[in-house]
């Protein structure tokens, strides 16, 4: 690898605002902001609007919009029972 073209791979915080949620991983994300962590050290935080534990695909709170009976047409044309 060539040196000094590669961004800093570190640990990062990563809080859901939405949620309670806060997990640290590994990151090239930028931020100028810092949270004390459970270990006691300090790591970059980055702030989400959504996560697994907001998203409503993952929540189950997912609803499925059907517009115009697309799905049922779908079913009737290519669904099971048709050879």
């Amino acid at each position: 690898m060539k040196p000094e073209i590669h961004p800093e791979y570190r640990e990062v915080v990563f809080q859901d605002l939405s949620s309670d949620l806060m997990f640290k991983t590994r990151s090239t994300v930028k931020t100028q902001e810092t949270i004390k962590w459970e270990d006691g050290n300090e790591y970059p935080l980055v702030k989400v609007e959504v996560s697994s534990k907001s998203h409503p695909f993952y929540t189950g709170k997912h609803k499925i919009m059907d517009s115009g009976g697309r799905v049922d047409r779908f079913k009737q044309r290519y669904g099971k029972g048709k050879k």
